[in-house]
């Protein structure tokens, strides 16, 4: 059934792979994002601005906002909390509050750092039954944004699907140094700079398109209240991820720099992915191998970097553990 759907941060990385995704399906999209761009299906508004953000809703009279708005990173967060705090409180506490007004239903997503410093298989439930202890501010503040959730659900009879990625990554991604590490790595590799790596650090990792096509299911499959983990099925060590992308962008090996573990962030990354499969129907479709050759492609396209004239390894030669 075709909806009206509002994507606020919606010409970011994901927004522009899930605005794509949605319109295929049939529904019509809006995207705000906070800066001017060339792009007639983009509607200037900063979530941070009461009144930008209630002309849009009026506008668009959204039936699901996806509530994409935010600061992203853990570094960005520490070193631009300002813009962290002002976007990701003020701008969803903005958000929610108009949608106790329209009545829409929200979708939005959180992060798996939200899991802080807790050691197990990160189940949904676990910050209800555990007390945790987030890392860093880009973490506390989604948390904060989750706890503003429930309180809307609870004092205003809101209705809204709370879901937390970990790790997705894929083209389209621009870099910046605060960007997800294989979207670093890669940049890195394909630039000649140092790239460093944790060695004990393990991850699942999600290709945008199968993180997507779960996103995308949500408003057909929208349960009130429940929140679940988007992430990859497999998990994987950082070390031999990197070591790979210099292996296929035919990179130095004496790029790569080896630490032993990254303060102030997660360890292992343990994801339970079930709750998704039930009720979403999320599935690993793309490979890690196969992923990082098309992000690679597409970062050579993108950055206009030549191919080297030693051929890389193939993507089915990689084996990552």
């Amino acid at each position: 059934m075709s909806q009206r759907i509002l994507l606020t941060g919606g010409n970011g990385f994901l927004g522009r792979h899930l605005a794509a995704e949605l319109r295929q399906r049939g529904h019509v999209v809006t995207i705000t994002d906070k800066d001017h761009v060339d792009l007639r299906d983009v509607v200037r508004c900063d979530v941070r601005e009461f009144r930008q953000l209630t002309a849009v809703i009026e506008h668009a009279r959204p039936d699901i906002v996806y509530h994409l708005a935010a600061e992203f990173g853990r570094r960005n967060g520490e070193e631009f909390y300002e813009e962290l705090w002002a976007t990701n409180a003020i701008g969803t506490k903005h958000l929610l509050r108009l949608q106790e007004r329209y009545r829409f239903r929200l979708i939005f997503t959180s992060s798996s750092e939200i899991y802080g410093d807790y050691g197990g298989v990160m189940a949904e439930d676990v910050p209800d039954r555990v007390p945790l202890r987030q890392l860093n501010e880009y973490a506390i503040s989604k948390w904060v944004n989750e706890l503003q959730i429930l309180n809307s659900a609870s004092r205003a009879g809101t209705q809204s699907v709370r879901v937390r990625l970990f790790n997705i990554y894929g083209p389209g991604e621009e870099y910046t140094p605060y960007r997800s590490a294989l979207c670093v790595f890669l940049y890195h590799a394909l630039h000649g700079l140092p790239l460093t790596v944790y060695r004990t650090h393990r991850r699942t990792s999600c290709y945008v398109a199968d993180a997507i096509r779960t996103l995308t299911n949500i408003p057909d499959r929208f349960h009130d209240g429940e929140v679940y983990n988007i992430a990859g099925l497999a998990p994987h060590d950082m070390e031999s991820v990197a070591r790979r992308i210099l292996l296929l962008t035919g990179a130095s090996p004496s790029l790569l720099h080896i630490e032993p573990q990254e303060a102030h962030n997660t360890v292992h990354k343990q994801p339970d992915t079930r709750k998704a499969v039930r009720d979403l129907g999320h599935q690993e479709t793309t490979s890690l191998e196969e992923g990082l050759h098309q992000t690679m492609i597409w970062q050579r396209d993108y950055y206009h970097v030549p191919v080297p004239s030693t051929a890389p390894v193939a993507a089915n030669a990689l084996k990552i553990p």
